[in-house]
Order: C-alpha cells, then structure tokens, then sequence
C-alpha cells in the first residue's frame, strides 16, 4: 500500500508528533497501516540559547539529553519507536523563543516540548503551550511562575529558586554575613529570583542592604558593582545567567569588595568558572540541583559519565548537562508508562503517577496536583 494510503490510518498518533520515517534495519511495529520494515518517530521540540553570550547553557543541556535519548534509540526505542529532539537556537531572547515555538508546534508538529531555558523564554511561550494543550517538560528554570498557580501541562524536574535561596541565604547568616546585597537579571527570571531573596531574609529579621540590576546576555555591570559596594556588602545574592553575572564579579572585584557572592543554580557553573580569572572564580558559591557530576557512587552519574563519553570523544562533565541527561531520563520513563499508542493526555496521566521514581540516585516525586519533581539542593 502506498505511505500516503497508510497516513491517515494513524489518527490521532500520526497527527501529533508521530512520523513515519523509512529505515532500514529499524524494527518492525505493530501499529496499523504502517509498511513493513518501518518505524515511528516520535518528536520532542527545545527552544534554548545554543549561541550568543548564554550559549553554553542550552548546549551543555542538550548535550547531556541527547546522550541519554541515543542510548535509549541505540536498544530499539521507547516501545519501538525512535526518539528524535528538534533543537532550535533562540539565543535566550523570548521573542526568538515565540517564534520557534509556533514552528516547532505547527510546522513541525511535536509530540511534546522539552527542555527550555530560561525563565523570561519560557513565560513568554506558557499561553501556547496552554493553548495548543501541548505538554512542556523539565524546563530549565526554578520559577515560581511555572509552580504556582499549577500548571496542568507543565512537569519541572529541578527544584523551584525559592528553596535554593532560602538554603543559600541560611549560609550566609550562619556565616556571619549579615549585610546581603541583591543582585537580579532584569526580566522575569530577576524578579522571580529578588522576591525569593526578600523573602528569605525576611524570615532571618533583614533586609537588603542595597538592590541591583543587570541586564540579560550583558557584559555591563558598572552601576551594580558601585551600589553593592557603596553599601559595604558581605553578601550578595545574584540571579543572572553567566554572562552577567561573571561582568558582576569582575567589577565588584576589582572595586576591592571581598563579599560572598552567592548564585542560584542557573548560572551555568562551568561557563561562569571559563569566564573569570582564576583568582576571581575561586570561592564564588554556587547552588546546585542535581547530584555531584563527577561522583561515579551515584549510579545515575555513573551511568551520565559512560554515555556521555560514548557520546563525545572528550566528554566535559558538568551540572547543567547532567540535569539534561536526568530530564531525558523523566520524559523516557513517562513515555514508557504512556504506552505503545501515546497521545499527550496519556503522556501527562502517565507522568503523573511517578510518585516515587527513583532515576539511580536522583528521586523523582510527581502526582496529578504536584509537578514539581524534586527539592533536592
């Protein structure tokens, strides 16, 4: 029979994210109208920064997904079908975000998006993904936007900034660093990030002793540095991806300041430690939602470290792309509780009875009133 007789037999599968692809050697499925010696592909679609100055996140992300979804595709698939991730570039700017989206959705026809970067990218997108009732899984992002109020069709697997701050502004005042700075990103991520800080110091009876802005993929960062400065700080409290944060340092440093800088897990360790000297990396506190990347004792980065050297021939280890590989890890495990004819309500039924799944280390905890998968810091 003709493929394009066959197409329309796939219904709602074939519509949704479902393509026929011919290849040879693929295994055999049972799905009817599908030509022999064919298989299923089931899309996933990202949107994330894989150039421009915030790059490396959304590289480093998809590197460690891709090392898991090649392995799962390398013995046969998720029920026999094979996995692709359509990975567009949107330079960590929402309204490239928008756009890639739209195509991901309508041109492209996903099954399910994954992996976004970013807290002002993925706000931008939230009406769409609510719209076209379109699953979004494992942004990469502690918002409390995609927290509260719930969201049926959002399932995080990293802890939201609230919990990473409150653990980081305990350090400082244990440590004696009670005049704590605020430093945020101007945008969605920034705002999300200071009213956690507010908050947290308010529970120890302090306030921020100065506020400061930088902006998104800027190397500027003057003004911030002279008002945390000015302010004699002991601490401060950053919520910026790298490229902001690093020019943050650099400028502070050389005003003289020995403060505590402290940031939230979002600002890409490995690229924030390229993009200072030495002498200013050393010491920075950084919070980290995901396991130790190069402690082979927990299975899962046991298992992250071997994939990713059958991956690339000098595999580079880090947080942002272990957390990648751990999201690959949710989305297989709710395909695979989905069932061999998904749709995404099936999708979303079946990752919400991961009550307690345990990932090689790493639990994940989701139910039909809780998406948010760990609070692990």
């Amino acid at each position: 029979m003709p493929l394009s007789r066959c197409l329309p037999k796939l219904g709602l599968l074939g519509r949704i994210g479902l393509r026929i692809i011919l290849a040879a050697g693929l295994p055999v499925l049972a799905t009817a109208g599908v030509p022999a010696r064919a298989a299923v592909e089931l899309l996933l679609g990202q949107s994330a920064a894989l150039s421009g100055p915030s790059g490396m996140l959304g590289r480093e992300y998809r590197d460690g997904a891709l090392a898991y979804f090649t392995e799962v595709n390398r013995r046969g698939g998720v029920h026999g079908r094979r996995l692709r991730l359509i990975s567009l570039d949107d330079r960590y700017e929402p309204s490239l975000t928008l756009r890639n989206t739209r195509q991901l959705i309508e041109r492209d026809r996903v099954f399910a998006l994954f992996g976004y970067v970013g807290t002002p990218t993925v706000k931008e997108v939230l009406p769409l993904v609510e719209s076209n009732k379109i699953p979004l899984i494992a942004p990469l992002t502690g918002a409390q936007l995609l927290r509260q109020p719930h969201r049926p069709l959002v399932f995080n697997l990293r802890t939201s900034y609230q919990v990473e701050i409150d653990r980081m502004i305990n350090y400082l005042v244990r440590s004696g660093r009670h005049r704590i700075a605020v430093v945020a990103q101007n945008d969605a991520f920034g705002q999300d990030g200071q009213r956690a800080a507010h908050q947290a110091l308010k529970r120890h009876g302090l306030k921020p002793v100065a506020t400061a802005s930088v902006e998104r993929n800027s190397g500027q960062a003057v003004e911030a540095a002279r008002a945390v400065q000015a302010a004699n700080a002991n601490g401060v409290m950053i919520m910026a991806a790298y490229p902001s944060s690093a020019a943050f340092t650099r400028e502070l440093r050389q005003h003289g300041s020995t403060a505590q800088l402290m940031n939230v897990s979002f600002v890409g360790t490995s690229a924030l430690q390229a993009a200072l000297p030495s002498n200013q990396a050393r010491g920075i506190g950084i919070a980290q939602v995901v396991p130790f990347p190069w402690n082979e004792r927990v299975p899962v980065v046991k298992e992250y470290q071997q994939l990713m050297r059958r991956q690339q021939s000098r595999a580079l280890f880090g947080f942002t792309s272990l957390e990648g590989f751990l999201a690959a890890k949710m989305t297989v495990e709710g395909l695979r509780r989905a069932g061999a004819s998904p749709t995404r309500q099936r999708f979303v039924t079946a990752l919400e009875s991961m009550r307690d799944v345990d990932l090689g280390g790493y639990r994940v905890q989701l139910g039909p009133q809780d998406h948010n998968g760990s609070t692990f810091v």
